[in-house]
Protein backbone atom coordinates (compact mmCIF):
# COMPACT_ATOMS: atom_id res chain seq x y z
CA UNK A 1 0.00 0.00 0.00
CA UNK A 2 1.11 3.59 -0.61
CA UNK A 3 0.89 6.26 2.04
CA UNK A 4 2.33 9.68 2.84
CA UNK A 5 5.31 8.53 4.87
CA UNK A 6 6.74 10.76 7.58
CA UNK A 7 9.63 10.18 9.95
CA UNK A 8 7.09 9.76 12.75
CA UNK A 9 4.91 7.27 10.85
CA UNK A 10 7.97 5.20 9.89
CA UNK A 11 9.14 5.05 13.49
CA UNK A 12 5.70 3.76 14.57
CA UNK A 13 5.60 0.84 12.10
CA UNK A 14 5.32 -2.38 14.12
CA UNK A 15 6.40 -5.94 13.17
CA UNK A 16 3.83 -8.53 12.12
CA UNK A 17 3.89 -12.30 11.75
CA UNK A 18 5.33 -11.83 8.24
CA UNK A 19 7.60 -9.13 6.75
CA UNK A 20 5.69 -6.41 4.91
CA UNK A 21 6.33 -3.33 2.77
CA UNK A 22 4.89 0.17 3.08
CA UNK A 23 5.28 2.21 -0.11
CA UNK A 24 6.02 5.92 -0.22
CA UNK A 25 3.62 7.98 -2.33
CA UNK A 26 6.20 10.73 -2.89
CA UNK A 27 8.93 8.72 -4.68
CA UNK A 28 7.57 6.06 -7.08
CA UNK A 29 8.81 2.59 -6.16
CA UNK A 30 10.28 3.57 -2.78
CA UNK A 31 9.17 1.41 0.16
CA UNK A 32 10.19 0.55 3.70
CA UNK A 33 10.26 -3.13 4.65
CA UNK A 34 9.44 -4.11 8.23
CA UNK A 35 10.96 -7.45 9.23
CA UNK A 36 9.57 -9.89 11.78
CA UNK A 37 12.10 -8.67 14.36
CA UNK A 38 11.04 -5.04 13.80
CA UNK A 39 14.13 -3.97 11.86
CA UNK A 40 13.51 -1.80 8.80
CA UNK A 41 15.15 -1.53 5.40
CA UNK A 42 14.57 0.68 2.40
CA UNK A 43 14.34 -0.35 -1.26
CA UNK A 44 13.10 0.90 -4.60
CA UNK A 45 11.39 -1.06 -7.38
CA UNK A 46 11.88 -0.03 -10.99
CA UNK A 47 11.46 -1.46 -14.48
CA UNK A 48 14.53 -2.34 -16.53
CA UNK A 49 13.37 -3.37 -19.97
CA UNK A 50 10.74 -6.04 -19.39
CA UNK A 51 11.99 -6.91 -15.91
CA UNK A 52 10.99 -5.47 -12.57
CA UNK A 53 14.02 -4.95 -10.32
CA UNK A 54 14.39 -4.12 -6.62
CA UNK A 55 17.39 -2.24 -5.25
CA UNK A 56 18.03 -2.23 -1.50
CA UNK A 57 19.01 1.27 -0.40
CA UNK A 58 19.90 0.68 3.25
CA UNK A 59 18.72 -0.34 6.68
CA UNK A 60 17.71 1.27 9.96
CA UNK A 61 20.58 3.75 9.72
CA UNK A 62 18.78 5.59 6.88
CA UNK A 63 16.34 8.37 7.66
CA UNK A 64 13.30 8.90 5.45
CA UNK A 65 15.04 11.88 3.85
CA UNK A 66 18.16 9.81 3.15
CA UNK A 67 16.10 7.00 1.62
CA UNK A 68 14.27 9.43 -0.65
CA UNK A 69 17.54 11.00 -1.77
CA UNK A 70 19.02 7.59 -2.61
CA UNK A 71 15.83 6.62 -4.41
CA UNK A 72 15.99 9.77 -6.55
CA UNK A 73 19.62 9.04 -7.44
CA UNK A 74 18.72 5.45 -8.38
CA UNK A 75 15.88 6.59 -10.64
CA UNK A 76 18.21 9.03 -12.41
CA UNK A 77 20.57 6.13 -13.18
CA UNK A 78 17.67 4.05 -14.53
CA UNK A 79 16.57 6.96 -16.72
CA UNK A 80 20.13 7.12 -18.06
CA UNK A 81 20.02 3.44 -19.02
CA UNK A 82 21.95 2.01 -16.08
CA UNK A 83 20.75 -0.83 -13.89
CA UNK A 84 21.83 0.13 -10.34
CA UNK A 85 20.87 -3.28 -8.89
CA UNK A 86 23.09 -5.08 -11.41
CA UNK A 87 25.97 -2.64 -10.82
CA UNK A 88 25.63 -3.19 -7.08
CA UNK A 89 25.61 -6.98 -7.52
CA UNK A 90 28.76 -6.95 -9.65
CA UNK A 91 30.51 -4.63 -7.24
CA UNK A 92 29.71 -6.88 -4.32
CA UNK A 93 31.23 -9.87 -6.08
CA UNK A 94 34.53 -7.99 -6.26
CA UNK A 95 34.51 -6.34 -2.83
CA UNK A 96 36.43 -8.53 -0.44
CA UNK A 97 37.34 -7.06 2.93
CA UNK A 98 40.90 -6.62 1.67
CA UNK A 99 39.97 -4.71 -1.49
CA UNK A 100 37.50 -2.50 0.34
CA UNK A 101 40.03 -1.88 3.13
CA UNK A 102 42.42 -0.50 0.51
CA UNK A 103 39.71 1.83 -0.79
CA UNK A 104 38.75 2.87 2.74
CA UNK A 105 42.36 3.59 3.63
CA UNK A 106 43.13 5.65 0.53
CA UNK A 107 39.90 7.59 0.16
CA UNK A 108 38.79 7.95 3.78
CA UNK A 109 41.38 7.17 6.47
CA UNK A 110 44.33 8.99 4.89
CA UNK A 111 42.43 12.26 5.04
CA UNK A 112 42.90 12.09 8.81
CA UNK A 113 46.06 12.57 10.81
CA UNK A 114 46.09 9.21 12.57
CA UNK A 115 45.59 7.06 9.50
CA UNK A 116 48.69 4.96 10.29
CA UNK A 117 46.95 3.61 13.39
CA UNK A 118 44.01 2.63 11.15
CA UNK A 119 46.38 0.83 8.77
CA UNK A 120 48.01 -0.99 11.69
CA UNK A 121 44.65 -2.27 12.96
CA UNK A 122 43.65 -3.38 9.48
CA UNK A 123 46.95 -5.19 8.88
CA UNK A 124 47.28 -6.78 12.31
CA UNK A 125 43.74 -7.41 13.54
CA UNK A 126 41.23 -7.48 10.68
CA UNK A 127 42.83 -8.64 7.43
CA UNK A 128 44.57 -11.76 8.81
CA UNK A 129 41.11 -13.18 9.61
CA UNK A 130 38.91 -11.65 6.91
CA UNK A 131 41.26 -10.90 3.99
CA UNK A 132 39.34 -12.97 1.39
CA UNK A 133 35.88 -12.67 2.94
CA UNK A 134 33.30 -10.70 0.97
CA UNK A 135 32.14 -7.53 2.68
CA UNK A 136 28.50 -8.56 2.18
CA UNK A 137 29.17 -11.89 3.90
CA UNK A 138 30.45 -10.43 7.19
CA UNK A 139 27.87 -11.10 9.88
CA UNK A 140 27.27 -9.81 13.37
CA UNK A 141 28.54 -13.16 14.67
CA UNK A 142 31.79 -12.66 12.71
CA UNK A 143 32.26 -9.24 14.28
CA UNK A 144 31.54 -10.54 17.76
CA UNK A 145 33.99 -13.44 17.31
CA UNK A 146 36.78 -11.11 16.09
CA UNK A 147 36.26 -8.54 18.87
CA UNK A 148 36.09 -11.24 21.55
CA UNK A 149 39.35 -12.78 20.30
CA UNK A 150 41.16 -9.43 20.56
CA UNK A 151 39.70 -8.74 24.00
CA UNK A 152 40.90 -12.17 25.18
CA UNK A 153 44.62 -11.43 24.48
CA UNK A 154 43.87 -9.58 26.83
CA UNK A 155 43.47 -6.27 24.99
CA UNK A 156 39.92 -4.97 25.65
CA UNK A 157 40.73 -1.37 24.76
CA UNK A 158 42.30 -2.45 21.45
CA UNK A 159 39.15 -4.47 20.85
CA UNK A 160 37.12 -1.28 21.36
CA UNK A 161 39.26 0.54 18.80
CA UNK A 162 38.93 -2.26 16.22
CA UNK A 163 35.17 -2.36 16.76
CA UNK A 164 34.96 1.42 16.18
CA UNK A 165 37.08 1.12 13.02
CA UNK A 166 34.86 -1.68 11.65
CA UNK A 167 31.76 0.40 12.32
CA UNK A 168 33.21 3.34 10.38
CA UNK A 169 34.32 1.08 7.55
CA UNK A 170 30.91 -0.54 7.15
CA UNK A 171 29.15 2.84 7.32
CA UNK A 172 31.31 3.97 4.41
CA UNK A 173 30.51 0.68 2.65
CA UNK A 174 26.78 1.41 3.06
CA UNK A 175 27.26 4.85 1.51
CA UNK A 176 29.03 3.23 -1.45
CA UNK A 177 26.31 0.57 -1.90
CA UNK A 178 28.74 -2.24 -1.05
CA UNK A 179 26.59 -3.56 1.83
CA UNK A 180 23.06 -2.88 3.01
CA UNK A 181 23.61 -2.88 6.76
CA UNK A 182 26.36 -2.47 9.36
CA UNK A 183 27.04 -5.81 11.14
CA UNK A 184 28.74 -3.98 14.02
CA UNK A 185 25.41 -2.52 15.15
CA UNK A 186 24.16 -4.46 18.14
CA UNK A 187 27.57 -5.73 19.28
CA UNK A 188 28.95 -4.71 22.67
CA UNK A 189 32.14 -2.83 23.49
CA UNK A 190 34.26 -5.33 25.45
CA UNK A 191 36.46 -2.82 27.27
CA UNK A 192 35.39 -0.40 29.97
CA UNK A 193 37.58 2.65 29.41
CA UNK A 194 38.65 4.73 32.36
CA UNK A 195 40.53 7.97 32.21
CA UNK A 196 44.14 7.33 33.18
CA UNK A 197 45.66 9.66 35.81
CA UNK A 198 49.05 8.00 36.37
CA UNK A 199 51.86 10.43 37.29
CA UNK A 200 55.39 9.13 37.80
CA UNK A 201 56.91 9.47 41.28
CA UNK A 202 60.38 11.02 41.76
CA UNK A 203 61.92 7.55 42.07
CA UNK A 204 60.23 6.45 38.85
CA UNK A 205 61.39 9.59 37.05
CA UNK A 206 64.97 8.87 38.10
CA UNK A 207 64.61 5.24 37.07
CA UNK A 208 63.20 6.28 33.67
CA UNK A 209 66.02 8.77 33.07
CA UNK A 210 68.76 6.35 34.09
CA UNK A 211 67.39 3.54 31.93
CA UNK A 212 66.80 5.79 28.92
CA UNK A 213 70.37 7.13 29.19
CA UNK A 214 71.55 3.58 28.41
CA UNK A 215 69.70 3.57 25.06
CA UNK A 216 71.20 4.60 21.70
CA UNK A 217 71.17 8.37 21.20
CA UNK A 218 68.08 8.61 18.94
CA UNK A 219 65.97 6.30 21.11
CA UNK A 220 67.11 8.05 24.28
CA UNK A 221 66.18 11.43 22.81
CA UNK A 222 62.81 10.11 21.59
CA UNK A 223 61.80 9.24 25.14
CA UNK A 224 63.48 12.08 27.05
CA UNK A 225 62.14 14.79 24.72
CA UNK A 226 58.62 13.59 25.46
CA UNK A 227 59.18 14.30 29.16
CA UNK A 228 61.08 17.56 28.61
CA UNK A 229 58.66 19.12 26.11
CA UNK A 230 55.37 17.52 27.30
CA UNK A 231 54.35 17.00 23.67
CA UNK A 232 52.50 14.06 22.15
CA UNK A 233 54.36 10.94 21.03
CA UNK A 234 53.54 11.29 17.34
CA UNK A 235 54.54 14.96 17.34
CA UNK A 236 57.92 14.14 18.87
CA UNK A 237 58.60 11.05 16.75
CA UNK A 238 57.71 12.81 13.48
CA UNK A 239 59.75 15.93 14.22
CA UNK A 240 61.80 17.11 11.22
CA UNK A 241 64.88 19.31 11.19
CA UNK A 242 63.14 22.12 9.30
CA UNK A 243 60.77 22.48 12.29
CA UNK A 244 63.63 23.06 14.73
CA UNK A 245 65.64 26.28 15.18
CA UNK A 246 68.67 25.40 17.27
CA UNK A 247 69.80 29.03 17.31
CA UNK A 248 66.68 30.58 18.82
CA UNK A 249 65.65 27.43 20.70
CA UNK A 250 62.16 26.92 19.24
CA UNK A 251 60.41 23.92 17.72
CA UNK A 252 57.42 24.76 15.53
CA UNK A 253 54.91 21.94 15.01
CA UNK A 254 52.99 22.71 11.79
CA UNK A 255 49.18 22.70 11.77
CA UNK A 256 49.19 19.61 9.52
CA UNK A 257 50.86 17.58 12.29
CA UNK A 258 49.23 18.96 15.44
CA UNK A 259 46.21 17.19 16.87
CA UNK A 260 44.03 20.31 16.98
CA UNK A 261 45.08 21.48 13.51
CA UNK A 262 46.81 24.62 14.81
CA UNK A 263 50.48 25.56 14.47
CA UNK A 264 52.19 25.13 17.83
CA UNK A 265 55.47 26.74 18.96
CA UNK A 266 57.37 24.79 21.62
CA UNK A 267 60.22 26.49 23.50
CA UNK A 268 63.24 24.21 23.98
CA UNK A 269 64.94 24.17 27.36
CA UNK A 270 68.73 23.94 27.56
CA UNK A 271 68.46 20.21 28.29
CA UNK A 272 66.25 19.64 25.25
CA UNK A 273 68.54 21.78 23.08
CA UNK A 274 71.57 19.75 24.18
CA UNK A 275 69.86 16.55 23.08
CA UNK A 276 68.89 18.04 19.72
CA UNK A 277 72.37 19.43 19.06
CA UNK A 278 73.87 16.00 19.76
CA UNK A 279 71.36 14.50 17.35
CA UNK A 280 72.19 17.12 14.69
CA UNK A 281 75.90 16.42 14.95
CA UNK A 282 75.29 12.69 14.58
CA UNK A 283 72.91 13.23 11.64
CA UNK A 284 75.41 15.50 9.87
CA UNK A 285 78.13 12.87 10.32
CA UNK A 286 75.89 10.15 8.86
CA UNK A 287 74.95 12.40 5.95
CA UNK A 288 78.61 13.10 5.19
CA UNK A 289 79.47 9.40 5.27
CA UNK A 290 76.51 8.54 3.04
CA UNK A 291 77.59 11.19 0.50
CA UNK A 292 81.11 9.77 0.45
CA UNK A 293 79.78 6.24 -0.18
CA UNK A 294 77.55 7.54 -2.99
CA UNK A 295 80.46 9.31 -4.62
CA UNK A 296 82.63 6.20 -4.45
CA UNK A 297 79.90 4.08 -6.08
CA UNK A 298 78.72 6.78 -8.47
CA UNK A 299 75.12 6.43 -7.22
CA UNK A 300 72.41 8.95 -8.05
CA UNK A 301 71.09 11.14 -5.24
CA UNK A 302 67.76 9.74 -4.04
CA UNK A 303 64.59 11.82 -4.09
CA UNK A 304 64.46 14.02 -1.02
CA UNK A 305 62.42 12.54 1.85
CA UNK A 306 61.33 14.04 5.20
CA UNK A 307 64.46 14.73 7.23
CA UNK A 308 63.31 13.18 10.50
CA UNK A 309 65.19 14.14 13.66
CA UNK A 310 64.58 10.69 15.19
CA UNK A 311 64.79 8.58 12.03
CA UNK A 312 66.30 5.58 13.82
CA UNK A 313 63.77 5.55 16.67
CA UNK A 314 60.39 5.87 14.96
CA UNK A 315 59.49 2.17 14.74
CA UNK A 316 56.82 1.27 17.30
CA UNK A 317 58.29 -2.17 18.03
CA UNK A 318 61.66 -0.59 18.84
CA UNK A 319 59.97 1.98 21.08
CA UNK A 320 58.08 -0.76 22.92
CA UNK A 321 61.29 -2.75 23.39
CA UNK A 322 62.98 0.34 24.83
CA UNK A 323 60.06 0.97 27.21
CA UNK A 324 60.44 -2.58 28.54
CA UNK A 325 63.94 -1.69 29.75
CA UNK A 326 62.66 1.04 32.06
CA UNK A 327 61.42 -1.45 34.66
CA UNK A 328 58.50 0.78 35.72
CA UNK A 329 55.26 -0.97 36.65
CA UNK A 330 52.11 0.06 34.77
CA UNK A 331 54.06 2.45 32.52
CA UNK A 332 52.52 4.01 29.41
CA UNK A 333 54.40 6.50 27.24
CA UNK A 334 51.64 9.10 27.66
CA UNK A 335 52.41 9.10 31.41
CA UNK A 336 55.42 11.30 30.58
CA UNK A 337 53.27 14.09 29.13
CA UNK A 338 50.84 13.84 32.06
CA UNK A 339 53.70 13.87 34.57
CA UNK A 340 55.24 16.99 33.05
CA UNK A 341 51.86 18.77 32.95
CA UNK A 342 50.94 17.78 36.50
CA UNK A 343 54.25 18.84 37.98
CA UNK A 344 54.22 22.16 36.11
CA UNK A 345 50.78 22.90 37.54
CA UNK A 346 51.75 21.83 41.05
CA UNK A 347 54.79 24.12 41.04
CA UNK A 348 52.66 27.19 40.37
CA UNK A 349 52.38 27.40 36.58
CA UNK A 350 48.83 28.58 35.75
CA UNK A 351 46.62 25.93 34.24
CA UNK A 352 45.96 28.10 31.19
CA UNK A 353 49.69 28.30 30.45
CA UNK A 354 50.08 24.53 30.90
CA UNK A 355 47.17 24.10 28.48
CA UNK A 356 49.02 26.32 25.99
CA UNK A 357 52.17 24.20 26.42
CA UNK A 358 50.12 21.05 25.74
CA UNK A 359 48.39 22.73 22.77
CA UNK A 360 44.93 21.76 23.97
CA UNK A 361 41.96 23.01 21.98
CA UNK A 362 39.90 25.72 23.64
CA UNK A 363 36.10 25.88 23.29
CA UNK A 364 34.16 29.07 22.76
CA UNK A 365 34.33 32.25 20.73
CA UNK A 366 36.98 33.77 23.01
CA UNK A 367 39.53 31.20 21.87
CA UNK A 368 38.99 32.15 18.23
CA UNK A 369 39.85 35.79 18.90
CA UNK A 370 42.65 35.09 21.40
CA UNK A 371 45.69 35.67 19.17
CA UNK A 372 48.16 35.88 22.09
CA UNK A 373 50.61 33.03 21.44
CA UNK A 374 51.77 32.82 25.08
CA UNK A 375 55.34 32.29 23.86
CA UNK A 376 56.91 34.02 26.86
CA UNK A 377 54.74 32.17 29.36
CA UNK A 378 55.37 28.82 27.65
CA UNK A 379 59.13 29.41 27.70
CA UNK A 380 59.10 30.26 31.42
CA UNK A 381 57.00 27.16 32.13
CA UNK A 382 59.20 24.70 30.22
CA UNK A 383 62.46 26.23 31.47
CA UNK A 384 61.14 25.95 35.03
CA UNK A 385 60.07 22.36 34.37
CA UNK A 386 63.55 21.48 33.08
CA UNK A 387 65.11 22.90 36.25
CA UNK A 388 62.61 21.01 38.43
CA UNK A 389 63.36 17.82 36.51
CA UNK A 390 67.07 18.35 37.07
CA UNK A 391 66.36 18.72 40.78
CA UNK A 392 64.41 15.46 40.78
CA UNK A 393 67.25 13.67 39.01
CA UNK A 394 69.72 14.96 41.62
CA UNK A 395 67.50 13.66 44.41
CA UNK A 396 66.54 17.06 45.82
CA UNK A 397 63.23 17.16 47.66
CA UNK A 398 62.64 20.74 48.82
CA UNK A 399 60.45 22.25 46.07
CA UNK A 400 56.69 22.33 45.58
CA UNK A 401 57.19 20.15 42.52
CA UNK A 402 58.88 17.47 44.56
CA UNK A 403 56.31 17.71 47.31
CA UNK A 404 53.57 17.12 44.74
CA UNK A 405 55.48 14.32 43.01
CA UNK A 406 56.06 12.61 46.31
CA UNK A 407 52.31 12.18 46.70
CA UNK A 408 52.05 10.42 43.27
Amino acid sequence: MATALTARSVSKLKPRQQPYYVADDLIPGLAVRVAIDGSKSWSIRYRMGKRMRRLTLGGDELTLADARERARNARKKVTGGDDPAEVKQQRRKADTVETFAETFLEQHAKKRKRWKAVKSRLDNDILPRWRHKLMRDVTRADVRELIDAIAARPAPISANRVRALLSKMFNVAIQRDVVDANPVVGTARPGIEQRRDRVLTPDEIRQFWKASNALPLEMRAAWQLRLLTAQRATEVHDMTWNEVDLTTGWWTIPAARSKNGMTHRVPLSLTALKLLKDLKAAADERRTQAAERRNRRGDQLKAEEPDYVLEGARAKKAQAAAANTFGIDDFHGHDLRRTAASLMTSSGTPRLVVSKVLNHSEPGVTAVYDRHSYDDEKKIALDSWARALAAVLKGKTGSNVLAFAGRG
